[in-house]
C-alpha cells in the first residue's frame, strides 16, 4: 500500500498496521495503554452487572437476554458505533456473514442475540473468547476433519438453544475490501435444512476503518485487541441484513453457499462503490494463495 491510496491514513500508523500483519508486536502509547485499561475496566463492570442478571435469570427461566445486552454495549465499549440496517430474522435463522474481527461478534450477537460458529483459535484470546462463549459460540478447528459430525450437532443445538446461528464461511478474518471463497462444510446443517429455517446473508461494514480494524496476516490475537481497544475514539458498524431465502430452493450445501456469496459479494461492491480485490494473504487452514497481481499492459 501506498501513502496515496491511504490520504486519511497517518503514514506511521499505516507502517505499524502492515508491521502487525506481518506477526510484529504493536507499540503502544502510554495513552494508548489508558484507554485499553478504561475500556477494559468497562467490560469488568459489565460483566459484573450483566453476568450475575443472566445466572439468576436462568435459575428461574430459559432464554436469558442478558448475553446479548451484555455484548451489544462490550462493542460499544469496544468503540464499535454500530447501526443496524434491514430486517433481520429473529428465530429459525442461519446467518451467513463475511468477517472482519473479533468485534463481529460482539456486534452481531449484541444485534440479533445470534449464536456463532468461529475458528477455535478465537476461543484462547483472552477475555473475548470467554466472551464469546457466554453466547453458545461453536468453535470449529478447521483441520480436525474427524470431528466434523460432533460440530454439526453443536450447531443444531445452538440452532434450537438461540434461535439463530452465524457462520462465517471465509474461514478466516479479511480486510473488508476482499471477499474469500466460502467454506462449505459447516454448512451440511442445512443439508437436508431443518424444517423452517431460513438463509440470511450479513454484511459487516466498517467503512474505512475495516483495514485498520481487521485481523489478518501474521498477526496474534492479543497484539489485534490491543491495537483495537487501544485506538483513539470509536468507529462505525454497520449491519446489513440482506434478504433471507430458503435453502430448500437449493440443491446442497455448496448451492447454498454459492448463492450466499453472491448475494454478499453483490451487495459490498455497492456499499464500497468499486470492484473486490484479491486478499493479500496467504490462508494455510483454508487453503487460500493469494493471485499475483496481473502487470500492466505496455
Amino acid at each position: 500500500m501506498t501513502e496515496a491510496a491511504h490520504p486519511s491514513q497517518d503514514q506511521q500508523d499505516w507502517d505499524l498496521r502492515l508491521a502487525a500483519a506481518r506477526g510484529e508486536i504493536t507499540p503502544i502509547s502510554w495513552l494508548g495503554w489508558s484507554r485499553i485499561v478504561w475500556r477494559s475496566l468497562g467490560l469488568i463492570g459489565l460483566l459484573l452487572i450483566f453476568v450475575p442478571l443472566h445466572y439468576l435469570y436462568r435459575a428461574f427461566a430459559y432464554g436469558s437476554p442478558f448475553p446479548m445486552l451484555f455484548l451489544r454495549y462490550a462493542a460499544r465499549v469496544c468503540g464499535a458505533r454500530v447501526t443496524v440496517m434491514g430486517t433481520h430474522l429473529k428465530r429459525d435463522v442461519f446467518y451467513v456473514a463475511n468477517h472482519i474481527s473479533w468485534v463481529d461478534i460482539l456486534a452481531l450477537a449484541g444485534a440479533s442475540g445470534t449464536a456463532f460458529v468461529a475458528k477455535a483459535e478465537l476461543a484462547e484470546a483472552p477475555v473475548v473468547g470467554w466472551l464469546a462463549s457466554l453466547n453458545r459460540t461453536v468453535f470449529v478447528k478447521r483441520e480436525h476433519r474427524m470431528g466434523v459430525a460432533e460440530q454439526i450437532n453443536a450447531l443444531k443445538d445452538a440452532l434450537v438453544d438461540n434461535w439463530s446461528v452465524t457462520v462465517f464461511p471465509e474461514g478466516t478474518t479479511t480486510d473488508g475490501q476482499s471477499l474469500l471463497p466460502f467454506k462449505t462444510s459447516m454448512l451440511s446443517v442445512l443439508e437436508p435444512p431443518p424444517p423452517g429455517v431460513l438463509v440470511q446473508p450479513v454484511i459487516l461494514d466498517y467503512g474505512p476503518v475495516a483495514e485498520w480494524i481487521g485481523w489478518i496476516g501474521e498477526e496474534g490475537g492479543l497484539n489485534n485487541a490491543k491495537r483495537v481497544l487501544s485506538r483513539k475514539g470509536s468507529f462505525p458498524l454497520r449491519v446489513h441484513f440482506l434478504e433471507p431465502f430458503s435453502p430448500e430452493d437449493f440443491r446442497g450445501r455448496k448451492a447454498i453457499s454459492q448463492e450466499s456469496r453472491r448475494r454478499i459479494e453483490e451487495a459490498l461492491i455497492a456499499i464500497l462503490g468499486r470492484p473486490l480485490r484479491p486478499f493479500a494473504h496467504t490462508v494455510a487452514p483454508v487453503r487460500y494463495e493469494p493471485r499475483p497481481e496481473p502487470e500492466p499492459a505496455d
